[in-house]
């Protein structure tokens, strides 16, 4: 008998994947595992003659032997803004593992927005200080606006203060998240933001350190999501020096610009980073250690993250512990 297909598109998405039942479901996938290939990276030339850019694909598979295989592709069209079209695209395909059958086509863009801020979140409920209720936004973007709600999951976040390189952006941020109940506030001085928050969380597409250490108070918690690839950076070497350090897996060491140049020069070594969300979850690590202890939490992203949330998006059961 040949199963039927489901669709969900972003709506419907965003509406099974809330953060009280997606920060638990990582933490449980993180636990146990999966299978998690190297993501192939394509490049799709534009026809001879044409202006546009080349696309850029990654397609990036997870999957648990026996039970769900699941495969995100994500397409970047850097033409798309001379078209008014957003320039990426997500889609996610989950598949039965034993029969190869699809099972469901959902919203990648949704998956990965939320699975990147769940991932946040997990962190910081090992590595923010238990009675942390300030947080800093560095960044305006999709991500940046679900930090907070993420946040109120594992801490009492009460107030909210938002710094992006446009001040508009910002106050629209800001009003958004007064309405959904937080004390938000545009921020136009970053160092001052900095230094008066409990958790600084950095969802940017920057290349040059914006975070300085010398602004970061004593048992403050970094979080760094944007820094994904070898060139670019949020943080400065100085906010990892003397900082207890965290990553999502250990990939981060070797993609992220923020760990690459202080690793580089001698400033932390990868023997020095103190677990990943997997040794965590599973409680082979140790998250914060001291009220006045800096920590700091660098992600990447990872498949196993897309494929938690696809299996909650469907309601297939994540495999309990070993």
């Amino acid at each position: 008998m040949k199963i039927a297909l489901k669709v969900f598109d972003a709506e419907a998405t965003r509406a099974a994947l809330p953060f009280d039942r997606l920060i638990p479901a990582l933490r449980a996938l993180f636990a146990v595992g999966c299978e998690v290939p190297v993501r192939h990276v394509h490049h799709i030339a534009a026809p001879a003659g044409a202006c546009d850019e080349a696309v850029t694909s990654l397609i990036m598979p997870a999957w648990i032997s026996g039970q769900v295989y699941g495969v995100k592709i994500v397409n970047i069209a850097p033409g798309n803004a001379a078209r008014g079209l957003p320039g990426l695209h997500g889609s996610y395909l989950l598949h039965d593992a034993r029969t190869g059958a699809p099972l469901a086509l959902i919203d990648g863009d949704q998956i990965t927005a939320r699975r990147t801020a769940a991932a946040s979140a997990l962190a910081a409920s090992w590595l923010a200080r238990d009675d942390a209720s300030h947080l800093l936004l560095v960044g305006a973007g999709q991500v940046a606006r679900l930090l907070p709600e993420a946040y109120r999951e594992v801490r009492s976040i009460e107030r909210v203060t938002v710094w992006a390189r446009s001040p508009e952006r910002a106050e629209s941020l800001a009003a958004e998240l007064r309405v959904s109940g937080f004390d938000a506030r545009p921020a136009a001085d970053l160092a001052a933001a900095v230094g008066r928050a409990d958790i600084i969380s950095c969802a940017t597409l920057a290349n040059e350190p914006l975070v300085q250490g010398r602004w970061l108070r004593a048992g403050s918690h970094l979080d760094l999501i944007g820094s994904f690839t070898p060139t670019m950076r949020e943080a400065d070497d100085d906010c990892f020096a003397g900082a207890r350090i965290v990553v999502d897996t250990d990939e981060a060491l070797t993609k992220s610009g923020d760990l690459l140049g202080p690793l580089s020069r001698g400033v932390i070594k990868a023997s020095g980073v103190a677990g990943t969300l997997a040794s965590l979850s599973r409680g082979d690590a140790t998250g914060r250690l001291s009220a006045t202890e800096r920590t700091v939490f660098k992600s990447v992203g990872t498949a196993l993250e897309d494929l938690a949330a696809a299996m909650l998006v469907c309601g297939v059961s994540l495999p309990g512990p070993p």
